[in-house]
């Protein structure tokens, strides 16, 4: 009788120090530097986003939240490595928009962005102005309606590659508006932008701040900018959405996962430390000074985001016939 009264002690001792030292572990989340993994080169916008934002929460969580360039393959190389991480927190992924368009772009693609991940948070977006060169005559964004219309297919737009979000947009433009434009990709926004300024193709979806200074300067018309509601880094223009194509939204936006199956209480501080650092008025004033934007939400908003993103852009390449090539 005594021994089973000594092996119930026993068990119950180890139950209460399994539940302690369990507690007491996830409670001092983190406890080593955190390692960002994103999909593009030092030097990119996403890049210098992530490094921004990667620096406050650093201070937030009081680890090193350390940013690890893996590039290549559309970001499904930095995707696929994170997918296959242990899922504790420690390695997250800096996904974007290009998750949202591969799925349909690809033939394969070695992951789920909604099954595989757990989202953290969206984190910040790119926003773009629809520019043409003052030799098409146009002053709005309904006369470069009409003038689509008129002028099917002979209307050439510009963009940074095939499936890039510049050549997206204008895609969606002319399934909205009833008309199409001329694709002509090149390999690169600096490449898109030099026929640009020169008159070569008259119309492109480009980044707010690539264009800025030739609007100022009066070698390019802004007509809009692309998201649903106004840039900070251009407040005086009109939106597509509020011009002529309800709900239009071509933003590049990106924002952080975790492994699918990492612990909830890791997942909940880390949306608070990213949703605290972009708020920060320093981080917001790094960012706008990049030609970025903080872009809130936590993980069950992002993932629902993903999704929308997904389906819409999964339609229009579809219905444009988009290959990667």
């Amino acid at each position: 009788m005594c021994y089973f009264k000594v092996l119930k002690s026993l068990l119950m001792a180890l139950m209460f120090l399994s539940v302690t030292w369990t507690q007491n572990s996830s409670a001092a989340f983190p406890d080593h530097p955190i390692r960002l993994v994103i999909g593009f080169p030092s030097g990119t916008a996403t890049d210098v986003a992530t490094r921004i934002i990667a620096n406050k929460m650093s201070l937030v969580l009081g680890q090193q939240v350390i940013v690890d360039n893996k590039p290549g393959a559309g970001t499904d190389i930095a995707g696929q490595i994170v997918a296959h991480s242990t899922a504790d927190g420690y390695t997250l992924f800096m996904a974007g928009n290009t998750n949202s368009v591969n799925p349909a772009l690809l033939k394969k693609v070695p992951f789920d962005i909604l099954k595989d991940f757990s989202a953290v948070g969206l984190a910040a977006s790119v926003p773009s102005i629809l520019v043409v060169h003052p030799s098409l005559g146009v002053a709005s964004v309904q006369e470069l309606i009409d003038l689509v219309k008129k002028k099917p297919k002979g209307i050439f737009f510009a963009s940074s590659g095939n499936g890039t979000m510049s050549h997206l947009s204008g895609e969606l433009f002319g399934m909205n508006v009833g008309g199409v434009m001329t694709h002509v990709p090149y390999k690169g926004s600096a490449q898109a932008l030099t026929d640009l300024l020169s008159g070569v193709v008259p119309v492109m979806f480009a980044p707010a701040s690539t264009v800025l200074p030739f609007i100022k300067n009066g070698k390019l018309v802004a007509l809009a900018t692309t998201g649903i509601e106004r840039s900070a880094i251009a407040p005086d223009l009109s939106t597509v959405s509020e011009l002529a194509i309800k709900g239009f939204d071509t933003r590049i936006w990106f924002g952080i996962v975790a492994p699918a199956g990492s612990p909830e209480l890791a997942l909940k501080t880390l949306s608070a430390a990213l949703s605290q650092s972009i708020s920060a008025p320093e981080v917001k004033e790094q960012l706008l000074n990049q030609g970025i934007e903080p872009y809130h939400g936590d993980g069950r908003a992002f993932k629902e985001h993903m999704g929308f993103e997904i389906n819409k852009w999964t339609k229009v390449i579809i219905e444009s016939g988009i290959t990667a090539d």
